[in-house]
């Protein structure tokens, strides 16, 4: 067995604590109010080890198994270990414990693009403070999340995790889930920093953006996130940006979000990213996960040698030891692993209904006749989170949309359930016939759907008063999907045309729900039926969650948090994107990238080696909108069982400052939410090359009853309203008459009032050039 010298440093300051000796019998403990003095006072092998994590915990042995890793303690100084786990669903963590009879069931909470069609900041400070608590209540102290990566594509395998096109919704998204976080006391850590948008070679992968899509677009999330939230700790993506690795890059992470943006947390590293240990701690990257023995040897050398200075070695420590003294594990607390589960499980069902999306509605719903077949083997296979590291693990259970559909009272018919059981086992033996195996990053296999005969569809029909067809998408780290995967699969299409004309025939109806992980096809498809529900991925509580707004029960009000294009190819950046990556290809790239020698020995290749990000600015809505391009739903839409009417409308201002009121009244005769969403619209924009419009704020209303009113008020800055001028390095507000638009989708403008806007710049560094030419695109 190999000992590394990284390893026998541990020992030996692991059996001088357990002699009682120490290297300095008069050493001072860690405080908050003495983190300098510590510092001094660590020897030069302590800090070199504090820089990096301490490996993942996969040992059955280990304090916490199944989890991410902990951090470097130093028992002489009192600096104790403190443990992170992954997950933006929850904490992820083994389930079960050798030699321990105890079980350790995490909540399974939604997934994130579900939280963002909610459009609710408290919403997501309820999933965040739930997964701060479990993680407190099972004695860790750091949560690997939110990830925050724009969707600039459908096809991102981590879409699941991330939460929206558009920067303002997904930068206040993830601040709510990080107050959350934090105020039970757990570390909250944003990611991936920055422009990993996108699985395939993640970790060789150069994306090319320029200045102002990176600082309007990219960095713009993260920004609002970090002054609204303050995280303690950010880490650092696998990417390279511009030229060197994220982890890499001191123009972005010192330049920018600490002297910019003034940010003063630790910054850790996604675990094995970058290829060079000193230049992440001279680019301002604090803490290398999950530690390896080369890095400790190049840090230590570096030091010796002066070419990593010890105050830049001291600062990373600093901002470490500022971490760790707001830790559970500092300060001593007594976890119970008894998290109050049952609450929590409230939160996910209640979370998971709100952001549900109605994407169509020719008056079925909410489903009156009580007897129901479900079609479409997702119906009996629920999914309710994506895979990889940032999905979900061993959840205690999922409630499947077979019981939450009974649950609310409705019958199910059940020679279907017995039909897709027997299909569904079928399947699993013929797609994995050595079993399945117990983890894996990449999203399994799942079965084709079961096709029926004439006799079988009409036993259905005569038996149910209403067709319920589920369909399925599941994605996760480490790989893309392919553009293949944006279309219904063949059996799928079989299977709604034969339920549609079998059913329609008899003057009975059908509901196709979207269990789904990012956008897909619904375009060429959807006028066979006659309800679609977006249902996203809800988490444990799911087949609860579905059931209350198919029943009526809990009234739709979320809201897409992006673009569902006609069809892929559709969107400017679809162009450069890997949509379609040969499985050879992908396995010399699995996990941490392509092989470095092989890359060396051919020409780069376009989106696999290096990404071009030439919409520039226009990802999204801004595309589609700018450019006149027709959506099969436009970001922003979602139905309700109820209407809404947006009256008395007016803008004021004061000191730079924009107060944006508006009535909204239920019109309609049942209860319910409304998301109120403000764009604004820059004079000139086709001129000054600036899109449509752009999401400024947003606001959720309360309940409202048939014929109630609520004033709803935004507030918009006038630094909010400027744009990144490249020539000038400088945010530029252009003076002029702004339109301010209520809205009830991008496509929707529902009211609207314009106001004299005043000229604001503000000059930033020159950072972040792109290093090569970008053929850009432009209105």
């Amino acid at each position: 067995m190999k000992i590394s010298f990284h390893n026998i440093c541990l020992v030996v300051m692991a059996v001088a604590a357990m002699c009682g000796c120490s290297l300095n019998a008069t050493a001072q403990q860690l405080k908050a109010e003495n983190i300098d003095e510590i510092v001094k006072a660590m020897t030069l092998e302590e800090k070199c080890h504090m820089v990096l994590g301490r490996g993942m915990h996969f040992n059955d042995e280990a304090k916490f198994p199944g989890t991410a890793g902990s951090t470097f303690s130093v028992a002489r100084l009192g600096i104790p270990e403190t443990y992170c786990a992954d997950s933006q669903q929850g904490l992820r963590m083994n389930a079960t414990r050798a030699w321990d009879h105890n079980d350790y069931y995490p909540t399974d909470f939604v997934a994130s693009m579900t939280l963002a069609s909610t459009w609710d900041r408290e919403a997501a400070f309820m999933v965040g403070q739930g997964i701060g608590n479990e993680v407190r209540e099972f004695g860790l102290d750091w949560i690997l999340s939110p990830a925050m990566n724009l969707i600039r594509n459908p096809l991102c395998g981590r879409n699941h995790e991330y939460y929206s096109e558009d920067p303002y919704l997904s930068g206040t998204i993830a601040a709510g889930y990080v107050r959350g976080v934090q105020s039970e006391g757990t570390a909250a850590c944003p990611k991936h920093f920055v422009a990993n948008n996108q699985e395939t070679n993640r970790n060789n992968n150069i994306s090319q953006v320029s200045q102002r899509a990176l600082r309007e677009i990219y960095l713009k999330a993260f920004e609002i996130m970090v002054k609204e939230s303050d995280p303690w700790t950010i880490m650092t993506s696998y990417n390279k940006l511009n030229g060197p690795y994220a982890v890499q890059n001191r123009e972005l992470l010192t330049t920018i979000v600490r002297d910019e943006w003034g940010w003063k947390g630790m910054f850790v590293s996604d675990w094995n990213a970058g290829d060079d240990a000193v230049a992440a701690m001279l680019a301002g990257n604090d803490m290398l996960q999950p530690g390896q023995d080369k890095q400790y040897q190049a840090i230590l050398e570096a030091a010796k040698s002066g070419k990593l200075p010890m105050e830049v070695l001291d600062a990373n420590v600093k901002r470490i030891l500022e971490y760790v003294i707001k830790t559970h594990n500092f300060k001593g607390y007594k976890y119970n692993n008894e998290p109050d589960l049952k609450a929590h499980a409230q939160t996910v069902r209640q979370v998971g209904a709100d952001g549900i999306v109605l994407l169509k509605n020719s008056g079925i719903l909410p489903l009156m006749g009580k007897r129901v077949a479900l079609f479409g083997c997702t119906s009996y296979d629920w999914i309710s989170g994506g895979s990889g590291f940032g999905g979900t693990s061993v959840g205690h259970y999922t409630v499947s949309l077979v019981e939450g559909m009974r649950s609310a009272g409705y019958d199910v018919y059940k020679p279907l359930i017995r039909a897709y059981t027997q299909h569904i086992a079928a399947e699993e033996k013929r797609l994995f016939p050595n079993g399945r195996p117990p983890f894996s990053l990449m999203p399994p296999a799942r079965a084709d759907e079961k096709q029926f005969t004439a006799d079988e569809l009409n036993a259905a029909i005569d038996g149910s008063d209403v067709a319920i067809i589920s369909l399925g998408r599941k994605s996760g780290e480490a790989a893309d999907r392919s553009e293949a995967d944006f279309y219904l699969k063949e059996g799928e299409k079989q299977l709604i045309k034969v339920v549609s004309e079998a059913y329609h025939a008899k003057g009975k109806q059908v509901v196709v729900l979207l269990d789904i992980c990012s956008p897909i096809d619904v375009a060429s498809w959807q006028n066979q039926v006659d309800a679609l529900v977006c249902t996203w991925q809800g988490g444990q509580e799911s087949g609860f969650a579905v059931a209350d707004v198919l029943s009526g029960k809990v009234n739709p009000s979320g809201k897409l948090p992006m673009t569902f294009q006609v069809k892929y190819g559709d969107a400017y950046a679809d162009k450069n994107f890997p949509a379609h990556v040969d499985d050879k290809t992908m396995g010399s790239m699995f996990m941490w990238g392509r092989n470095k020698d092989d890359a060396k020995k051919r020409e780069p290749q376009a989106n696999i080696d290096f990404t071009n990000y030439e919409e520039d600015i226009y990802v999204g809505y801004r595309y589609f909108d700018s450019f006149g391009k027709p959506v099969a739903y436009p970001f922003g839409f979602g139905l309700s069982y109820t209407t809404f009417a947006y009256e008395n409308m007016c803008v004021s201002e004061v000191n730079g400052i924009y107060t944006i009121k508006v009535d909204v009244k239920n019109t309609g005769k049942k209860a319910g939410r409304n998301v109120v969403e403000l764009f604004v619209a820059a004079p000139n924009s086709k001129k000054l090359n600036k899109p449509e419009k752009e999401l400024r704020n947003y606001a959720k209303t309360s309940l409202l009853q048939p014929g109630q009113t609520e004033t709803v008020t935004m507030l918009v800055k006038v630094e909010d309203l400027a744009s990144f001028n490249e020539k000038a390095s400088a945010w530029k507000t252009d003076a002029g008459r702004y339109n301010f638009l209520i809205c009830s989708s991008a496509n929707d403008v529902e009211a609207k009032a314009s106001a004299n806007v005043k000229g604001w710049t503000k000059k930033v560094n020159n950072v972040m050039k792109p290093n090569v030419k970008l053929n850009l695109l432009k209105r």
